[in-house]
């Protein structure tokens, strides 16, 4: 690649790495050593030990890179880089505690060093890499570091990017567009714009090119060619947007009677994936019903009390288009309870907020339908606790695409991929702010999780939806 703005981030993150692991690893010594007063096992040096854990050290960044976290799609994903820092980790202090006896000799002078180096080093760590990442982003301001994509195209998906891409400070900077000359687009003025790729190969000087983009396959091979071709003489990334314009999903390289072949496969969970999904579920959906249940009686008490039926079921779509009934807190008035919103605000004489409330993605700011339990409920998410026990039953997942109606679905053509894996009680388009991106949006990141799942993706969805329903009970915004 051209651009070597990505190799010195992955090189200034390796440096820091060892920094930061020799700094956890010298705190260690000295708040056990110097501070501590308590007998050691082994009477070490400081200089001594320093040198010694400083060449163990290379070895526990070594792990690092074999796991990947010095490469874009790690570092550039928060949760996945967190998640391998603390596996990197625990298998570094394993390699320096296996160290001590593949040498025979002592290199820690307490046990407490090891335990306070393991977690000084994920700490650090993280620290550093979050500073380092701060300050990327700050130069990507200033126009250090960019990465120049040409992008090849006249599709949606072309607009998508270019509005993505020109966001000050995302390290992107849309250097042309090859196309339709008469489709305008936003950040891009006409001189950017090409009719062709020999147009804008001819216009812009290939050190301006970091990457290209190409959105739309063209029928003719020969000029697809042109283009692949191009980046490989001048040294520019390639890359291109499949042709059904959503996520391909799992795909795996293989040959196929002496072909190479790309297989696409729907979803990952199926055979075992689907057993140790099934497994998850059924293990942590069944604890955290059993530390739910006082919680639930109390607000099934508090709904019981104030004169209505605390739980109803709704109609969804579950795996392979089966209906399944979830269950939910009520949380609307009694006179709006079992009819639709459209119903309910002409019950209630507001026409008028249906269609606020179905632009608003299926939300409202003080949804009048709802009393002040139901409020706090939707606020805090209780309303959704009785759903464990559709986790439990089998009928839900605790993560997994947002169980819709039966109409709703009907309304995406590519349905099945969806239908192909369980609903759950968080997902994807949930975390991503399921009320502030349209229909067709959702569907997509719906469609991503069922194609693209993985147990990490689980637990970092898991994680997120934590943060989030605890960021929305204290700040007062209900969902």
């Amino acid at each position: 690649m051209k651009n070597s703005a990505s190799l010195l981030y992955s090189f200034v993150l390796l440096v820091a790495d060892f920094v930061a692991l020799t700094l956890a690893f010298t705190l260690a010594y000295v708040i056990r050593v110097k501070l501590d007063d308590r007998p050691l096992l082994e009477p070490i040096t400081a200089n001594g030990y320093i040198g010694v854990v400083a060449l163990l050290l290379i070895f526990w960044v070594f792990t690092y890179a074999l796991l990947g976290l010095y490469k874009s799609q790690v570092y550039e994903n928060r949760f996945k880089e967190f998640f391998l820092l603390f596996i990197g980790s625990f298998i570094g202090i394993l390699f320096l505690i296996g160290a001590e006896y593949v040498l025979n000799r002592a290199i820690f002078p307490a046990r407490l060093v090891t335990a306070y180096g393991f977690l000084f080093a994920f700490l650090l760590t993280l620290l550093f890499r979050t500073i380092i990442r701060g300050i990327s982003r700050a130069l990507y301001r200033y126009g250090y570091g960019v990465n120049n994509v040409l992008l090849v195209g006249a599709t949606d998906i072309t607009g998508e990017l270019t509005e993505r891409l020109s966001i000050r400070g995302s390290g992107f900077n849309v250097v042309g567009i090859v196309g339709s000359k008469h489709r305008k687009y936003n950040h891009i003025d006409a001189g950017k714009q090409f009719a062709n790729f020999a147009d804008a190969a001819k216009k812009i000087s290939t050190e301006d090119i970091t990457s290209i983009v190409q959105t739309d396959l063209y029928a003719e091979d020969s000029r697809n060619d042109e283009i692949v071709a191009y980046a490989q003489e001048n040294h520019i990334a390639y890359r291109f947007v499949p042709s059904n314009r959503l996520f391909v999903g799992s795909i795996e390289v293989n040959l196929f009677e002496n072909i190479p072949t790309i297989s696409v496969h729907q979803t990952a969970l199926t055979g075992w994936g689907r057993v140790v999904k099934r497994l998850f579920d059924l293990t942590v959906g069944s604890v955290l019903l059993f530390v739910a249940l006082p919680v639930m009686f109390t607000v099934w008490l508090a709904l019981m009390l104030s004169g209505r039926n605390p739980i109803f079921k709704q109609k969804r779509l579950s795996r392979y288009n089966r209906e399944i009934g979830i269950f939910k807190f009520r949380t609307p008035k009694n006179e709006f309870n079992a009819i639709s919103p459209e119903e309910a605000f002409k019950k209630m004489g507001k026409p008028e907020l249906a269609k606020q409330y179905r632009a608003n993605g299926d939300f409202l700011e003080n949804d009048p339908r709802f009393s002040k339990i139901g409020r706090f409920l939707r606020k805090t998410s209780l309303d959704e606790l009785p759903q464990l026990f559709n986790v439990v039953r089998g009928d839900l997942s605790l993560v997994g695409p947002r169980p819709l109606v039966p109409e709703e679905m009907n309304l995406f053509h590519k349905k099945s991929v969806i239908l192909s894996v369980k609903p759950g009680v968080t997902g994807l388009a949930v975390i991503s702010g399921r009320k502030n991106i349209p229909f067709e949006e959702r569907r997509k990141l719906d469609m991503y999780y069922a194609q693209n799942w993985s147990f990490g993706l689980d637990l970092v969805i898991l994680i997120k939806t934590a943060v989030q329903v605890l960021a929305r009970a204290f700040s007062g915004k209900s969902d």
